[in-house]
């Protein structure tokens, strides 16, 4: 079905289940309990947990299919965010123009880069890539302020000339984002008990551009060109020996790695209409690799996985502060809470890196094929308890 095998099928419905059901999934928790800290089912950070997984997937095309480490890709990001904003102050609110132009124009320049990073190979090439983000970081924050606005960053006023739209509401506000009159920010809330559901317009439109990204990548897995791409990783010099130039198929996929940053880069933008100059610094590229290693890289559904991961850590545990240490540990005699809270605090609020840290240290020493390896772990376990022994044949293929 929609040209897929089964097993790809089965993956793709799994993904849309997940992502339909987050409202639901992503809260455990009632609202007015202690462990409604950990709930994140609401609308800006599944938004979150969608738009950078679009990001670790179109990495995964370049370094988990083709083998090629960039450094760079949050650049790509950053034009996507500075060119959905120029869209919005210009044309028009509606997002579909604005993500249109963000995959194109990230594209381009996508193609610049990768077009002379792709000359050099291995941790040269890694190198350049993290040269051209810096210079773009750079030409972002100070050169190019008049069309990026700096440190301020770029954002909606209420003098942008709008070809389609109006510049100012009747009430005399900005007007917000939408998509063909369903403004992006719009939240339906439901009430169960002691729960509190959030279904967001924006996260919806966010999570069928998942869903549209994850199906291409599906199909450049199992496609010709990705089997190409595979062996450009195994072993680009037998086919440079054959008389193959690999150089055209690494290029269509650092470009298409490239457009899918900017996809996400024009969605951070669509649901908050502001761009700015840290989007396109080395941290950012950085993190997708995380991202994209602690996943699964290779895998179809891991740069998902470690997307959400990352960004689940990044903004949960950073909020975990003393007053809510000092909740969990009260029952405990006050020095003993004092000590606990100041273990604890190294591991969350400020310090959630610690942890993240030695996360990752774990899952690359014992996993290294990602979390989604640890998820195949356990469903083996769970299959010879129950006493169904899977074929030799089965073991063997690759997690994806």
């Amino acid at each position: 079905m929609l040209g897929l095998h089964s097993k790809d099928f089965k993956t793709l419905v799994i993904v849309a289940v997940l992502t339909m059901l987050a409202p639901f999934i992503l809260n455990p928790f009632p609202s007015g309990s202690a462990m409604a800290q950990f709930n994140a089912g609401y609308p800006d950070l599944m938004q979150r947990f969608v738009i950078f997984g679009i990001f670790a997937i179109g990495f995964n095309i370049l370094f988990g299919l083709t083998g090629y480490l960039s450094f760079g890709h949050a650049a790509f990001l950053g034009v996507g965010s500075y060119s959905a904003v120029w869209m919005f102050k210009l044309l028009s609110m509606n997002v579909i123009p604005g993500i249109i132009l963000s995959v194109i124009v990230a594209g381009i320049f996508a193609l610049i880069i990768g077009f002379i990073s792709l000359r050099r190979t291995g941790i040269y090439f890694s190198i350049l890539t993290l040269a051209f983000a810096q210079m773009s970081f750079n030409l972002a924050y100070s050169v190019l302020t008049p069309i990026t606005n700096g440190e301020t960053g770029l954002q909606l006023t209420l003098n942008d000339p709008r070809i389609l739209g109006v510049s100012a509401t009747e009430s005399g506000g900005i007007p917000v984002t939408n998509f063909f009159g369903a403004e992006m920010r719009s939240t339906y809330e439901l009430v169960v008990g002691g729960w509190d559901f959030q279904f967001n317009t924006g996260y919806y439109f966010c999570a069928m551009m998942l869903l549209l990204a994850f199906y291409l990548s599906i199909r450049i897995f199992r496609s010709p060109f990705g089997l190409m791409l595979r062996a450009i990783k195994a072993n680009k010099t037998r086919l440079n020996y054959t008389g193959l130039n690999t150089r055209p198929y690494a290029l269509a996929a650092f470009v298409i790695s490239g457009m899918y940053a900017g996809l996400a880069g024009g969605l951070l933008a669509s649901m908050d209409p502001l761009a700015g100059a840290e989007r396109m610094q080395w941290t950012a590229s950085g993190e997708v690799v995380l991202m994209t290693i602690l996943g699964g890289a290779g895998t179809l559904i891991g740069p998902v996985v470690g997307a959400g991961f990352i960004k689940y850590f990044e903004n949960i545990f950073s909020k975990i502060n003393d007053s809510v240490l000092h909740g969990w540990f009260d029952f405990l005699p006050q020095g003993m809470e004092n000590a606990a809270v100041w273990v604890t605090e190294h591991f969350v609020g400020p310090g959630w890196h610690l942890t993240l840290g030695l996360l990752f240290m774990l899952v690359v020493t014992f996993l290294p094929g990602g979390l989604v390896e640890g998820g195949q772990r356990l469903a083996r376990l769970f299959r010879r308890k129950s006493g169904d022994k899977p074929d030799a044949a089965s073991q063997s293929k690759p997690a994806e």
